[in-house]
């Protein structure tokens, strides 16, 4: 049953990977369209997701919760755990977007007063409520109303911006944030629905932006993960990506009896990581505990004065504590730990028997490199 299962996981895998890359093109929009950047761009990143007709419906309207959404997507945290949540009258904890209206609220990309008032999320989200979360993802300098009006007057209908999103699109202009469809250039439209299209390009700016100056809550989170444990010489540090070299070896903790004389090829294995990967600068790579699973690929016997035993292992999956399976691929010849006599005596008469008993520790030879974001513990797909 195992088995099945993790061939079935491996499927999916490969699937959802193949999925992902076929939707970063769609069928109803091509590099003419203005906002083709942002939507790609976002699109490969998982960020924004197409229709199952391969479409991608630029001009359609996004919905609060769908925003709320997509914005702690963008922002890299969706695995954020939140210890106290707010209570809304109209959404619960079985609500598809519970989880990342709770994380808006936390990481104050939506103000909410006070708990059990309405939060609308079958709503459209307003040009004013998208531009408002973008800007409060940031640390920015304080403005009064009076500078935010002097700086709106460029647009036709400033005169009509709600109060309450004066300062936010006055920030939003400075930070050359403010993004609208070019038939409604000069306009800064605050009341009407965001598109996909405008809410792609809000998104992208506000990640670019949040690079730089993310307000105080997401700058803690954003800041690369540091701990003690087994040192990657070759991995390297991108900014907050880590990568982990094919070729690098990683030390494993086995959780399942394996041997020569006992296991046979497909048998699966579970392991863990014995203690986090990490780069030479102590950023956190892989976490201790996480899980790697496979399968034995090779098994030959040992038998007096013919052969040595022979046990060879893929690993497969690994699952991290955010509860993300990726593709792990590393292969581990096991051998015996022996001492230099009797390291002498089997080349010379053969028949050693390799066995590895549960918590013993094995190393894996990546085949392919990892990717991971170092705030979070993410993986990227390669």
């Amino acid at each position: 049953m195992l088995k099945s299962l993790l061939k079935g996981l491996l499927v999916l895998l490969l699937t959802v990977t193949g999925v992902q890359s076929a939707f970063a093109f769609y069928s109803d929009m091509d590099e003419t369209h203005w906002a083709y950047k942002q939507i790609k761009i976002l699109s490969d990143s998982g960020v924004l997701v197409g229709y199952p007709d391969g479409s991608f419906k630029p001009d359609e309207n996004v919905t609060r919760a769908e925003f709320a959404s997509m914005a702690i997507k963008a922002l890299g945290q969706e695995h954020t755990n939140i210890a106290q949540p707010i209570n809304f009258n109209d959404i619960n904890v079985n609500y598809w977007a519970y989880d990342a209206i709770q994380k808006a609220v936390y990481f104050d990309l939506i103000s909410n007063e006070k708990d059990s008032e309405l939060f609308r999320p079958e709503d459209s989200v307003s040009r004013a409520e998208t531009i408002t979360i973008a800007v409060n993802a940031l640390t920015t300098e304080q403005i009064s109303e009076q500078k935010a009006r002097d700086i709106l007057k460029m647009y036709k209908d400033y005169s009509d911006v709600p109060a309450n999103f004066l300062i936010p699109a006055g920030k939003a202009e400075i930070l050359n944030m403010i993004t609208i469809e070019p038939s409604r250039k000069g306009y800064l439209d605050a009341n009407r629905p965001a598109t996909r299209a405008e809410v792609a390009a809000i998104l992208y700016n506000m990640t670019e932006q949040a690079k730089l100056n993310p307000n105080a809550k997401l700058a803690e989170a954003m800041r690369k993960k540091t701990g003690n444990g087994y040192v990657i010489d070759k991995a390297y540090v991108q900014g907050s990506l880590g990568v982990i070299p094919a070729g690098s070896i990683v030390p494993v903790k086995l959780g399942t009896v394996l041997g020569s004389q006992i296991s046979v090829p497909g048998d699966l294995f579970i392991a863990k990581a014995p203690q986090n990967y990490v780069t030479k600068d102590k950023f956190i790579l892989i976490y201790k505990d996480s899980d790697i699973k496979g399968q034995v690929k090779i098994v030959e016997p040992g038998k007096l004065f013919f052969r040595n035993g022979v046990l060879l292992l893929d690993s497969n999956i690994l699952v991290t504590p955010n509860d993300q399976a990726v593709v792990f691929k590393g292969v581990s010849n096991v051998e015996n730990q022996k001492s230099k006599f009797m390291e002498f005596i089997r080349k010379i008469f053969k028949g050693d028997k390799v066995t590895v008993l549960p918590d013993s520790i094995i190393y894996v030879k990546l085949l392919q490199p990892i990717r991971v974001d170092l705030t979070n513990g993410w993986i990227y797909e390669n």
